[in-house]
């Protein structure tokens, strides 16, 4: 019963809270992400298969968006079902700047995938800007077309302006390609590892087909997305893999490289402050994981209604606000929240 009453009460709550936070300046940036949920069981009204960010195969999910204000503070939850593709969570989150929360001269920031054509066209027709960073094949289609140039990710930060007023941010972060590269080559060695057991396997066993070692071996190439550079053949009863070096430093030419993509002129942000603002999502991403791997137990979720199960979130997203109280006041001591809710519970 106390989860229903929250859920029928959420947006007059959230409402209050924001109007206490924001008593003298409306907000002018918005900070939305979207993360999912698993669940153990599968009588969840919401609960569906989906994109599955947690690893956790076979099992149904909730999808779980959060809008914060430009210093990370939650300012609401909503839980979609789990087959929910991160862009259809986006309509409602404008809504709410626009209706419930004032509006103005407000911008969006979403992660890549997160802000399509339809979202900007809704976010344009409410007047509001926006921030994202576009896919791969954006880039590469970018490329392809000449309008940026490989060149451009050997700068710091580098910008192209568009005529129709767009802005391209294109950046490369030595230390995420180094953790792609790092993160190709042990894909490569477990790979090498499989081939000497299926050449182990062979030799031990002369009756075994080399059709079926060699398959096996190439379906983990597909498996590890080593397709396009790794080739696999067989050379008598011996399994060989051969690297394609042209191939791999195509694939690599774009290693720590990212695009944000903005409306917003240059007198309004600068190339700088386009991309501090983009890194800001950070703060919703340590929201989620600090609700859902520390103590504030978003899951499991022990309750089948939709109903409840909003309330059980709004729950997570106050107990949240409190940890960020905790943090602020006690940020002169040598005390973590946990440490100190744990002292509370000896009183």
């Amino acid at each position: 019963e106390n989860l229903d009453w929250l859920n029928q009460n959420q947006a007059r709550i959230e409402d209050r809270l924001f109007k206490k936070l924001h008593q003298e300046k409306l907000p002018g940036l918005y900070l939305y992400d979207v993360t999912s949920s698993y669940l153990e069981g599968h009588a969840n009204e919401l609960g569906a298969f989906g994109y599955n960010r947690d690893g956790k195969k076979g099992k149904r999910q909730l999808v779980i968006g959060l809008l914060c204000n430009e210093s990370g503070q939650p300012l609401s939850i909503e839980v979609f079902r789990g087959n929910t593709p991160d862009p259809r969570t986006v309509a409602s989150q404008i809504r709410k700047a626009a209706e419930r929360f004032g509006g103005g001269a407000v911008t969006f920031v979403g992660d890549r995938g997160m802000l399509k054509s339809k979202q900007v066209e809704d976010l344009t027709a409410h007047g509001f800007h926006y921030i994202t960073a576009i896919t791969k094949a954006q880039i590469k289609a970018l490329l392809k077309a000449d309008i940026i140039q490989l060149s451009l990710f050997d700068q710091d930060l580098a910008q192209v302006e568009m005529a129709d007023g767009l802005r391209y941010i294109l950046r490369r972060n030595p230390f995420r390609a180094q953790e792609v590269q790092a993160s190709r080559e042990d894909r490569c060695q477990a790979l090498e590892r499989l081939r000497q057991a299926r050449n182990q396997y062979l030799r031990e066993h002369p009756r075994a087909q080399v059709g079926v070692a060699w398959r096996q071996v190439n379906e983990r190439v597909q498996k590890l997305k080593l397709t396009g550079w790794i080739r696999v053949s067989a050379a008598g009863r011996e399994i060989l893999l051969e690297r394609d070096a042209a191939a791999l430093a195509e694939v690599a030419k774009l290693d720590g490289c990212y695009v944000l993509k903005t409306d917003l002129g240059k007198k309004q942000a600068s190339k700088e402050t386009v991309h501090a603002r983009y890194k800001d999502l950070a703060l919703v991403e340590k929201a989620f994981r600090t609700s859902k791997t520390v103590e504030l137990e978003m899951r499991p979720i022990h309750v089948r209604l939709a109903t409840r199960t909003r309330g059980h979130a709004l729950v997570v997203m106050l107990a949240y606000k409190l940890v960020r109280e905790f943090q602020r006041a006690w940020q002169l001591f040598t005390l973590t929240v946990e440490e100190g809710v744990h002292q509370f519970s000896t009183i």
